[in-house]
């Protein structure tokens, strides 16, 4: 167990901060509900207050950030549960919420992370009385760390990822950073460059297990909407455009507007990332001259529709399995891009734009390999989606490439449970 060190300058600094503003917490949270971020019937799960029971015995926490870390974390926790052990999984946002509600098998419990500030921390961990706590990919909190390091909980990093650019912010700030990682015991990590940032800044136990993402399960979808909309759009050429963010829209709308003269009856499927923004496109493409319906609203797919809107939560499967081609948002912004595995597995040709930086290991394999189109700007986004819309051969090709590559990159959930078992056997025994 790694010393505590939540006492030093900078962590004393960072958990003084927290309590200043702990008063003002309801303000933020009122903000978070009017923008949809919030669950309201919920809120005291973010003081930390519990509103389910704590099973007995060994309990494993397990946070992940958002939508992709939770499906990547999804087999570990399965895994987990089948060990007896229960497992407490906390995410931050509310589709990451639906997500688990939906798939957490029985013997794992949802809430929402708590605060990162000390009173909100250690009510959370009364309640809860982790044995271990896992934080996946790069969501480390400091006065959270602090006060599991207090109560000589372990801690760990799964699925371990750091960007250039958090390893950077990192280095901006030594003693805080070097208090945090310290705090660490043990960090399993996606690859050898991850575990290299980690290592230089301060993290001592780092192993290369891989990364989950391409041990998770494909996105599920409904037969029986998938069958409907099939039959619906059947004979029209269609994309999907995935996980979009602000920024991109127009980009999108470029494409379509570009590409519909020469392809008659072209259906172009958006997904933005927040399903709160699905009104808010609606009316800006309508501004276009496009038609659009919006499914969160009962919109149905017409012969005349342009454009639909596939605001809702859950559905990411779904859609992929109606296009052979998808553009992988938050890569025209700087956001960083989105998983790309997630439509490999699906057989669904890849394109995405410059900003890559959230899965720039994978982005770059695939593109070494041939298996994916990178664009640097909307004029490309609409030479790429018209070369693959023209020459389905060549679609085909590129996605059954990216599903291979996916296929020789699983093996990281082993790895994982694996380098976590012995763990698992300790608390077990402790829990008699």
């Amino acid at each position: 167990m790694a010393a505590p060190t939540r006492f030093s300058p900078a962590m004393a600094f960072y958990r003084g901060l927290g309590r200043a503003a702990t008063p003002f917490l309801h303000l933020l949270l009122a903000w978070r509900n009017r923008k949809a971020k919030e669950d309201p019937a919920r809120r005291g799960e973010r003081y930390g207050r519990a509103s389910k029971a704590r099973p007995a015995g060994a309990l494993v926490w397990v946070h992940a950030a958002s939508v992709g870390e939770t499906n990547a974390v999804l087999p570990l926790v399965e895994r987990f549960v089948a060990d007896d052990v229960a497992v407490l999984l906390t995410t931050a946002t509310v589709t990451s919420a639906k997500i688990a509600e939906k798939r957490l098998p029985a013997g794992a419990i949802h809430q929402y992370v708590p605060f990162d500030v000390v009173p909100a921390v250690r009510r959370f961990l009364d309640t809860w009385r982790p044995q271990a706590a896992f934080f996946v990919e790069s969501e480390l909190w400091p006065a959270t760390l602090s006060e599991l390091a207090a109560r000589g909980v372990p801690v760990g990093i799964v699925n371990g990822r750091l960007s250039r650019r958090s390893w950077s912010r990192w280095k901006k700030r030594p003693a805080l950073a070097g208090t945090v990682f310290g705090l660490i015991d043990r960090c399993l990590a996606q690859t050898d460059r991850d575990a290299e940032r980690f290592r230089d800044l301060g993290l001592a136990d780092v192993v290369v297990t891989g990364n989950l993402k391409f041990d998770s399960e494909p996105l599920p979808s409904d037969a029986a909407a998938e069958a409907e909309l099939s039959a619906v759009i059947a004979g029209r050429p269609v994309w999907v455009a995935a996980s979009t963010h602000a920024g991109e829209d127009d980009a999108i709308a470029a494409v379509h507007e570009t590409l519909a003269p020469g392809h008659p009856g072209l259906l172009t499927l958006l997904v933005p990332r927040h399903p709160r923004r699905g009104r808010e496109i609606a009316g800006a493409l309508a501004e276009r001259g496009l038609t659009v319906a919006c499914r969160s609203r009962g919109g149905d797919i017409t012969p005349e529709t342009d454009v639909y809107i596939a605001d809702t939560i859950g559905e990411m499967g779904l859609f992929y399995r109606l296009a052979p081609v998808a553009f992988v948002g938050g890569s025209m912004v700087p956001f960083g891009g989105h998983n790309p595995i997630e439509p490999a597995q699906l057989k669904v040709a890849l394109v995405a734009g410059p900003h890559l930086s959230s899965f720039a290991d994978v982005y770059r394999e695939l593109d070494h390999a041939g298996a994916m189109a990178s664009v640097a700007d909307g004029a490309g986004l609409i030479r790429a989606i018209g070369h693959l819309l023209d020459n389905p051969d060549a679609a085909q090709e590129m996605a059954a490439r990216a599903e291979a590559i996916v296929a020789e990159g699983r093996g990281a959930l082993e790895k994982t449970y694996a380098a976590l078992r012995p763990c698992l056997v300790h608390w077990g025994e402790a829990a008699k």
